[in-house]
């Protein structure tokens, strides 16, 4: 059963409070460049956030370059594993645009779910954030859940899940976002911890004063 769509105005909120407040984000200044997206509460290390947000950048800036108008990317990078979401007019499009991203330093590996289309509409585009605004509020009314560990992303009704999360909340999440009004296809991007890993990771970032460490090595976390 889809749960019911919210008022629009509560939707606006609820994308507002899930990415500000409740996942604890706040600014921060690296080498002159606001980073806007780091969250105490996220189970990447600060280091691995900063990396997606730098992943990101780059990789749009690229794309630009490479392919200029003529194609609609998003490109979002969870713990260096870079999603390809949006349009592009041919195959080649498609395969030229995964080869320019996998250039970016540190990109660890890349999901290419760009489709051989025409541009999307500016409603359908506001559509897709409406729904990802509904999943990410129904994410947060079900309390069984850390809202903070997954990445919401829509494009033409496809919704793609993205965390470092256990079984359990894999599971969960993806039945609240099926369950979503206007979502028509739940895609699992997730990487799987055990329960152990996730107290642990709770213990650390405890005793650190909710900061997820860096490790030594600087693998992606």
């Amino acid at each position: 059963m889809k749960l019911p769509a919210r008022p629009f105005s509560v939707t606006l909120l609820a994308c507002v409070l899930a990415g500000a407040g409740l996942s604890a984000c706040a600014p921060l200044m690296l080498g002159g460049a606001v980073v806007t997206g780091i969250s105490a509460a996220d189970r990447r290390t600060t280091g691995t956030q900063i990396e997606d947000e730098r992943i990101e950048t780059r990789g749009s800036a690229r794309l630009r370059e490479h392919l200029g108008e003529r194609v609609h990317i998003n490109i979002t990078s969870y713990n260096r594993q870079v999603l390809l979401t949006g349009e592009v007019p041919s195959e080649q499009d498609k395969q030229l645009a995964e080869q320019v991203v996998s250039r970016i330093e540190n990109v660890r590996s890349i999901i290419n779910e760009l489709t051989v289309l025409g541009h999307s509409t500016l409603t359908q585009r506001s559509s897709d954030a409406l729904v990802t605004g509904r999943v990410k509020a129904n994410l947060i009314d079900a309390k069984d859940v850390s809202t903070s560990a997954f990445k919401v992303v829509t494009e033409r009704g496809i919704t793609y899940l993205l965390g470092r999360v256990t079984l359990r909340e894999a599971d969960r999440a993806t039945d609240l976002a099926r369950r979503t009004s206007g979502v028509q296809k739940v895609v699992r991007l997730f990487e799987i911890i055990t329960e152990e890993e996730l107290l642990e990771m709770q213990s650390q970032s405890t005793s650190t004063g909710g900061q997820t460490p860096t490790p030594a090595s600087g693998r992606p976390m």
